[in-house]
């Protein structure tokens, strides 16, 4: 199933440049844009947000950092263009499971969510097209993304927990 969904989007790689230069700019880059916006969060309301943005630091920190690392540490899945033949438009040397992308953006997206439904759901949606760019380039198997947006949901749902 993971070969499957992963050709089933990865074959439209290479096949037009402008679909290749989206797919580079949200697997790369998109995400930063994503962290930058957190910020608007202060000049919205910084006494109402600040406490929000702590525990997105803290979960995305928490699951990036330490949950998926220690993963990697006991197991090292490889990327997908390491045993086989992908359109491949970016490169990376870590291993690939989890992924780190997801946990990350996963954790921030969700502590979004349980403070601003409607800005929290626009998060969870470029989350997601930043985890999809990184299937499309050939950098994450599509169980890569699961398992990191997983750790990422469950990382920040337990900062949440704490800090309440």
């Amino acid at each position: 199933m993971d070969l499957y969904l992963f050709q089933l989007i990865n074959q439209f790689a290479l096949k037009w440049l402008w679909l290749d230069i989206l797919g580079i700019y949200f697997a790369e880059y998109f995400g930063y844009a994503l962290i930058l916006s957190l910020f608007l969060f202060l000049a919205i309301g910084f006494r109402k947000y600040l406490k929000m943005l702590i525990q997105a630091f803290v979960s995305a920190v928490l699951a990036r950092f330490i949950i998926v690392e220690f993963i990697r540490w006991l197991w090292q899945k490889p990327r997908p263009f390491v045993e086989n033949n992908v359109n491949l438009l970016l490169t990376h040397d870590a291993p690939a499971f989890p992924s780190g992308h997801a946990a990350f953006f996963f954790a921030l997206s969700t502590i979004v969510y349980l403070y601003n439904k409607k800005i929290g759901i626009l998060f969870f949606i470029a989350s997601f097209l930043i985890c999809l760019a990184r299937i499309f380039t050939g950098l994450h198997w599509p169980s890569d993304i699961l398992a990191g947006a997983i750790i990422g949901i469950l990382s920040a749902w337990l900062v949440h927990k704490i800090f309440k």
